[in-house]
């Protein structure tokens, strides 16, 4: 299951990273490269698509994973898409996931979407591609 996951978060960054991929095949010599950003957005989409499994089986996930926190410093796909509401919405989705996990399991499917909401928000303002697959990870709360 992990790799089926990781699979799909390393299509989720390279929907993001168009300009780079036109860029490097506009040259014969030059190779794409995945931007540390793209990389561990799909390590974040992995992981969020576990947790929906495990809260799916009415399980909590485990801990805040610290290497989220590189969200502040990985090279982005294209640096000026770092601004104040960049910094905010990850602020913003740290945060929701930290409470994600110190919520009750009745609350849980609701503070996952909290989650998952907030990376939406945030690829609502630039690079909107990977949308459709990340709202994928929202809990039908019917």
């Amino acid at each position: 299951m992990k790799k089926a996951v990781l699979f799909l978060f390393i299509i989720l960054g390279l929907s993001c990273s168009n300009k780079d991929k036109e860029k490097s095949n506009s040259t014969k010599n030059s190779t794409y490269k995945q931007s540390e950003m793209a990389a561990l957005m799909l390590e974040m989409y992995a992981l969020n698509l576990e947790n929906k499994a495990l809260i799916l089986e009415g399980k909590k996930p485990k801990e805040f994973p610290s290497e989220f926190l590189k969200i502040h410093s990985a090279t982005l796909t294209d640096p000026s898409d770092r601004n104040a509401a960049f910094e905010g919405f990850s602020e913003i989705y740290i945060k929701s996931y930290e409470e994600m996990l110190l919520s009750s399991t009745d609350s849980m499917k609701g503070m996952h979407n909290k989650t998952i909401n907030s990376c939406i928000a945030c690829h609502k303002t630039t690079c909107i591609g990977p949308i459709p697959k990340i709202k994928k990870l929202l809990i039908s709360t019917n």
